[in-house]
């Protein structure tokens, strides 16, 4: 096991490259041409992202102070690469014309309030990191990314994907990725690195389920809804109730996503499938949550937050490891109750060994 001794920033992205993969082959160049240059560009800030990382030391933070307040910038990069682009909405400012922009805004303070109201977290860092943001990146740009330092949003190509602003769990969900960069900062590879995206989609859908008032049994638990053009077969880029049932279109393929280790897939691309398996931990996150009902952010989204934030989760653990953590995590707050046994259960029912 490695330990966790200085971030490892990596480029997340919302929109997983066996998707792009499949768009890029399309016979229409309307189609394939916005996922190929999108691929490119991914591949190329990847690469980038692993010559420039910085390891520095992590610092547990202190609860937020009462006052603690988000400092968001909105900027726009006018269709071009460089950022952060021109800024064009600061804090407190009042909502301007473009809608992409104010929602922008907007998610990036519903992340901050989840994280600051339910876990007493002051931003990504713990201690009040500014939120910056660019919107209208490149040209039908078919992605959303942290890039761990802030947060960029294509505008999508309009037939397939429309504006990466548009699902406030997207927002949560790569802002997550900042605080997993700041806490366990799990490796971007194999089942570190599903952890690493099921982690961002568990709070990007707590983020939307705060932000909406609703409970476990009313959340859609789908990641990404809303962001799929008319036309195309599929309500969002993956679902944690159901995972292998977000999409089923010819343009896009199948959802493969796995829900239980039966059906793990194991393949070298997309750094060993962080985006396919991370379908596991999301449903044993769901069965959690809908076992325990009420709202997810309260018991099922706090013993989460515990093995995220506690320091006992190595850089490089598997499911089994995360899966311990949470049963521990869960006796240490809620003793041997329902708690604890709906974790052992929702662990069981995927697969995965909590002994």
């Amino acid at each position: 096991m490695t330990t966790n001794g200085g971030y490892r920033p990596v480029f997340c992205t919302i929109v997983p490259p066996h998707i792009l993969d499949h768009l890029a082959t399309h016979e229409d160049p309307a189609l394939a041409d916005p996922a190929l240059r999108t691929l490119q560009h991914d591949s190329a800030q990847r690469t980038r992202r692993r010559v420039t990382a910085v390891r520095t030391t992590a610092v547990a933070p202190t609860p937020a102070p009462a006052t603690a307040q988000p400092h968001r910038t909105i900027y726009d990069a006018g269709h071009r690469t460089d950022l952060p682009g021109t800024e064009v909405r600061a804090e407190g400012s009042e909502p301007g014309r473009d809608a992409t922009v104010n929602r922008a805004y907007a998610g990036l303070g519903a992340t901050f309030e989840l994280y600051l109201k339910a876990y007493e977290r002051n931003s990504i860092d713990g201690d009040g990191l500014p939120l910056n943001a660019s919107v209208h990146y490149d040209v039908d740009y078919d992605n959303a990314f942290w890039n761990g330092e802030q947060m960029v949003f294509g505008d999508g190509d309009g037939q397939i994907f429309t504006d990466f602003t548009s699902s406030v769990d997207v927002i949560g969900h790569e802002l997550t990725h900042g605080v997993t960069q700041y806490t366990a900062n799990l490796e971007y590879y194999g089942q570190s690195g599903a952890l690493n995206e099921s982690v961002s989609d568990v709070f990007g859908s707590l983020i939307k389920q705060y932000s909406l008032g609703q409970t476990a049994d009313q959340a859609d638990w789908l990641i990404g809804e809303g962001l799929l053009a008319p036309g195309v077969h599929g309500v969002a880029l993956r679902s944690m109730k159901a995972p292998g049932t977000a999409y089923d279109d010819p343009r896009l393929g199948k959802d493969p996503q796995p829900a239980t280790m039966q059906h793990y897939v194991r393949t070298s691309r997309d750094n060993g499938g962080v985006h396919i398996n991370s379908g596991i931990p999301n449903h044993a996150f769901y069965l959690l949550a809908t076992a325990l009902g009420c709202n997810a952010w309260e018991k099922a989204g706090q013993i989460w937050y515990d093995v995220l934030t506690g320091g006992a989760l190595a850089a490089d653990a598997d499911f089994a490891d995360f899966a311990k953590l949470t049963v521990a995590a869960a006796k240490a707050r809620y003793q041997e109750g329902a708690e604890t046994k709906a974790v052992l259960g929702a662990w069981a029912q995927v697969g995965v060994p909590t002994a």
